[in-house]
């Protein structure tokens, strides 16, 4: 059975937030926040009539305002008025709104909002699900084009070593020959130079 769903606020960047969710840690979980604002007394549970209707109507829907307004919170909401925030002698504090009672929820709309949540959760899951894969296909090919390229560069390595080596013995017999062809020439100019001599006198 679904858990009862509590209503929570806090204030994050330019925006104040608020969600119905079944526990503190699932408020913090939707909000994403890094700290628990909980601890810092910086978000509280709240039972404000106006934020817990706007919650209840959308369970697991991180909803918003610009920070500090008392507008009504909803899934987009724009940038706060700085204008209204300057202080000056002509700024008037705003009027604090009247509270009102909280709305009566009946056991089946607060069940209907609990298992709401639930599928609000399940949808944000199977996302980061899917998320988390489309990242592990991008690794996988990366890492399928990186075994590539450096299977490509052991291959032109190899092909490399091997026509080195077969150079390499190429210039050793040539070398061989070159010495060969010296001792020749020294033997044949030896005779020739001796003949030559023998010729002249």
């Amino acid at each position: 059975m679904p858990r009862k769903l509590k209503t929570y606020q806090t204030s994050l960047g330019f925006y104040d937030l608020a969600i119905a969710a079944p526990s503190m840690k699932a408020a913090l979980e939707a909000w994403g926040a890094g700290s628990n604002p909980f601890h810092q007394g910086a978000a509280r549970e709240t039972d404000d009539p106006a934020v817990v209707a706007a919650t209840m109507a959308k369970p697991g829907m991180v909803l918003k305002r610009p920070a500090g307004s008392s507008g009504r919170f909803a899934e987009q909401a724009g940038l706060p008025d700085l204008a209204d925030a300057s202080p000056g002698p002509k700024s008037k504090r705003r009027a604090e709104p009247k509270r009102r009672a909280a709305p009566a929820l009946s056991v089946e709309n607060a069940q209907e909002a609990a298992a709401e949540f639930e599928r609000e959760q399940k949808r944000r899951e199977a996302e980061r699900q899917r998320e988390e894969a489309a990242r592990e296909n991008e690794r996988a090919k990366r890492k399928k084009l990186v075994e590539k390229a450096q299977a490509a560069l052991e291959a032109a390595q190899r092909r490399h070593e091997e026509r080195s080596e077969a150079l390499e013995s190429e210039r050793r017999d040539l070398e061989k020959r070159i010495e060969a062809e010296q001792a020749r020439w020294a033997a044949d100019k030896e005779k020739l130079e001796e003949a030559l001599q023998r010729a002249r006198s």
